[in-house]
Formats: structure tokens, C-alpha cells, sequence
């Protein structure tokens, strides 16, 4: 089974869970991300010093999903403070960094070159198009590919820096991988062993 980046299912193994620090509620033999998404921004001080302690377990593995929204959300200067404090938390702990990203592709890549941040970071859901996503790439960016997506954009992302997920989609991981790779027109087994190269970049750890 190809490894899913990025759930919302807290049943899930062989999966990344991401869920807001106030509902973190760990089990054994599950991975998570942990962080405030931009629909549900509070970030007060008691909101980040919970995240921060969180983000020390050895099961969670990677800090979001955090992000910028642009069509949802409370205004856009609040959502990139917030977001730096989970880029600095990302640095300071050496984990990558999951990101919520809507129509803000051009603030992520300022904010990444301003930062000149270390940590890999990932663009969940990712459904623009391919022209958006070279930029994303040329800034050192993973891109996520769910349910819904840009058949181009999925063409473009080379090996190594593709993954899949399900997020809240009702599709299995596997029914998602089958379409990515039937549009990538590869075998799924080769796309498998794609998205494991990515992990073993991301995470550097095998799952």
C-alpha cells in the first residue's frame, strides 16, 4: 500500500494523520502532523506553546497543516504570522513543514526565499495548474496530488518530490494512487516506488 502523506482519518496507519494540537490524541503505530490550520486560526500563545510541545514526539513527524488561504479564513497578514511561527518551529526542530495553500503560491515562495527556511516543505491538495507548479518546484517545494487535480501539473512534478493523499476524500489511498498513476502513465508499482524515494527525502526514514 503506497504511503499516505496526508489524512484527516485518525484511523489511518501507513499514514500521515493531521490534526489541530487541541485534538491530538496519539495511538499506537500512527504518524501525524500536527498544526493550526488556516481555517481555524486562534494562535494565541497557549494555541502555539501546546503545538510546540506536541511537535517534540517522535511520532509526529512533520509540523501542519498550517498555510495561507485566500478565499477562507481571517485576514492574510494574521495567516502569515502565524504561519512563520510554524515555519520557525519547523526549523528549529528540523521537520518538514505541510501546507494549505490556496491562491497564495506567489506568498509561499516570498516567504520561503525571505526565510530561507532548510526544512522541506509540502503543498497538500495541490490542483493548480502546471505553470504553478514549476514555481513551486523551482522554490524547493513537494507537491500532494488527492482526489482532484491538474493532469499537467501531475505531469511535470518529477520523481522524487511527488506524493499522494486522501484528505477528507471518501476514496481510498490506493483508488487515488491507481488515477495518479494512470495520468502519469506509469505502472502503479512505479509510482509506489516514486513517492517512497519522496518520503525517504522528506522524512529521511523509510515507513
Amino acid at each position: 500500500m503506497i504511503f499516505d502523506i496526508h489524512t484527516h482519518d485518525i484511523s489511518a496507519r501507513n499514514a500521515l494523520i493531521s490534526v489541530n494540537p487541541a485534538e491530538f490524541d496519539p495511538q499506537p503505530g500512527a504518524f501525524y502532523s500536527v498544526g493550526i490550520h488556516p481555517w481555524r486560526l486562534s494562535a494565541s500563545d497557549e494555541d502555539m506553546k501546546l503545538l510546540e510541545s506536541i511537535a517534540l514526539r517522535d511520532d509526529v513527524l512533520m509540523i501542519g497543516e498550517c498555510g495561507i488561504d485566500k478565499v477562507r479564513g481571517v485576514e492574510l497578514n494574521e495567516q502569515i504570522k502565524v504561519l512563520r511561527k510554524h515555519v520557525e518551529l519547523s526549523e528549529t526542530l528540523g521537520k518538514p513543514l505541510i501546507l494549505h495553500c490556496v491562491k497564495a503560491s506567489n506568498e509561499l515562495i516570498a516567504l520561503r526565499k525571505e526565510i530561507r527556511a532548510t526544512q522541506p516543505w509540502v503543498v497538500h491538495g495541490f490542483r493548480g495548474n502546471a505553470n504553478v507548479a514549476r514555481q513551486l518546484l523551482a522554490a524547493g517545494m513537494f507537491l500532494s496530488f488527492g482526489e482532484h487535480f491538474n493532469a499537467d501539473a501531475l505531469k511535470v512534478v518529477p520523481p522524487g518530490r511527488l506524493l499522494v493523499e486522501t484528505d477528507e476524500s471518501a476514496m481510498k489511498i490506493d483508488e487515488i494512487a491507481k488515477r495518479v498513476a494512470e495520468t502519469r502513465g506509469v505502472p502503479c508499482e512505479e509510482l509506489e516506488s516514486d513517492v517512497l524515494q519522496t518520503i525517504q527525502v522528506l522524512l529521511h526514514r523509510m515507513l
